[in-house]
């Protein structure tokens, strides 16, 4: 499955070289802030709700071809996992970097599509509510691979009005690495955070 999404992401790329190039480059800065729900994929699985939190940060995007551009960005983002008994609940805290092939239709007002990996590092963990008896191993182990990395996209609009950029996406990301140790004598085989979240970006256009 991690060889099919990267296969996908690399099909996408590879568009960029198979469009036409722009009379004049466009360069975009801004911010972007957002919601994200996420979870864990624990195997053997753990019973979990949705857990609500927060992103945002930094956005660069670069178009030099009709229809293709490409992104970067530096974010906070607030993943971790509120297991379905309602007694556990870890909020896992974020810096995360994505590169993204931007794809796009219209002119002023555009509708685009953004795909690529991310690779991010873990600031700090939070338990935000623990009732339980402290036996499992997702409650009593703290994070053992804060380096985490994988795939994200998602579709948006943007509108231009009077200059300024403003932009709303839904992305949805898919972690290929793993939280825990994921060896032979460990107790999950994985453990990958899994997130979609909503954004709205303020952009301005650098001449």
């Amino acid at each position: 499955m991690h060889k099919l999404y990267t296969f996908l992401f690399l099909v996408f790329s590879f568009s960029l070289f198979a469009q036409p190039r722009l009379a004049q480059s466009e360069k975009y800065i801004g911010l972007n802030f957002g919601v994200t729900e996420s979870m864990v994929g624990f195997n053997p699985s753990v019973k979990q709700g949705f857990l609500m939190g927060y992103n945002g940060g930094f956005v660069y995007r670069y178009v030099g071809n009709k229809y293709v551009g490409v992104q970067a960005e530096l974010n906070f983002s607030q993943r971790g996992w509120t297991e379905k008994s309602g007694l556990y609940t870890r909020q896992l805290n974020y810096v995360e970097l994505p590169f993204l092939s931007h794809f796009y239709v219209g002119n002023k007002n555009r509708v685009f599509l953004n795909i690529g990996p991310k690779i991010s590092y873990l600031l700090s963990e939070k338990v935000l509510k623990d009732g339980t008896t402290g036996t499992d191993t997702q409650h009593v182990t703290l994070i053992q691979n804060p380096f985490d990395y994988g795939l994200c996209g998602g579709l948006g609009f943007l509108f231009n009005i009077k200059g300024n950029i403003f932009q709303l996406d839904t992305r949805v990301n898919f972690g290929l690495s793993d939280i825990f140790s994921n060896d032979k004598r460990d107790f999950f085989a994985t453990s990958n955070n899994m997130d979609a979240s909503v954004n709205l970006a303020w952009m301005l256009k650098v001449k």
